[in-house]
């Protein structure tokens, strides 16, 4: 990561769309710095329901730099989910600890985490031990539950993380308010002071990628993550 230019550009992790088929699409229109996978369930993936998932976590060199991003509940499986995914050839690991779908949040998983701060970092523990310093370790994240926490992604960036991706909105907003930037900044102010090593990359309404660089200037951030565009 430290490599990639500044501001870098992110593709961002959607469910049921950024497969492999979409990844090879949009290296053959204008590849992003960084690609991640939709977000890929570690449970899952070490159960009986393994072959149902190996299809998410398929890909061609077309697609790299590539980042495997993982969401579950059971540390143990986070580790050796891990492990596979490095040998498998991914560039980086990040863990989704801000999907606010309901249904996933109802089972303790993705944003809830911010309700059960001591597993979260123990998810994280265990996933810097599957990659065991041989890929970089992240983690996407909103800026709060019902409303703005920064202790939340204080206590995520003293974990020791190469990379934090910072949503601008709650849990409860989902999507349904704009991304507030002003918190994404307060959030890269606090890195500047607990973990100046760790980039910071902010994500919400970006709709382009002249747009995306003014936002990293404007709010010294090291990268844009980029969903949904207007192509103009």
């Amino acid at each position: 990561y430290k490599s990639l230019p500044r501001p870098f550009f992110v593709l961002a992790p959607m469910d049921d769309v950024t497969d492999t088929v979409f990844r090879q699409i949009i290296a053959g229109c204008e590849p992003p710095d960084l690609f991640f996978t939709e977000f890929v369930n570690v449970d899952g993936l070490q159960s009986r329901g393994r072959p149902r998932l190996l299809h998410k976590v398929s890909f061609t060199e077309s697609e790299q730099p590539l980042v495997a991003q993982l969401w579950g509940k059971i540390p143990a499986n986070y580790e050796k989910t891990a492990r596979e995914l490095v040998e498998m050839g991914y560039k980086g690991i990040d863990i989704n600890m801000g999907c606010p779908d309901k249904t996933i949040v109802k089972n303790g998983c993705c944003s809830a985490l911010i309700n059960n701060r001591e597993l979260a970092c123990e998810i994280i523990a265990a996933v810097k031990r599957g990659t065991d310093g041989k890929v970089p370790v992240s983690v996407k994240l909103r800026t709060g539950w019902n409303e703005v926490d920064f202790s939340w992604p204080e206590l995520i960036l003293n974990q020791g993380l190469d990379m934090l991706t910072v949503h601008g909105r709650t849990t409860k907003e989902m999507s349904k308010v704009p991304a507030r930037w002003e918190d994404i900044a307060k959030i890269r102010e606090i890195r500047d002071k607990v973990a100046p090593n760790t980039l910071i990359v902010g994500n919400g309404d970006v709709i382009n990628r002249k747009h995306g660089e003014e936002l990293a200037k404007k709010y010294k951030l090291d990268g844009t993550m980029i969903g949904r565009a207007i192509f103009t």
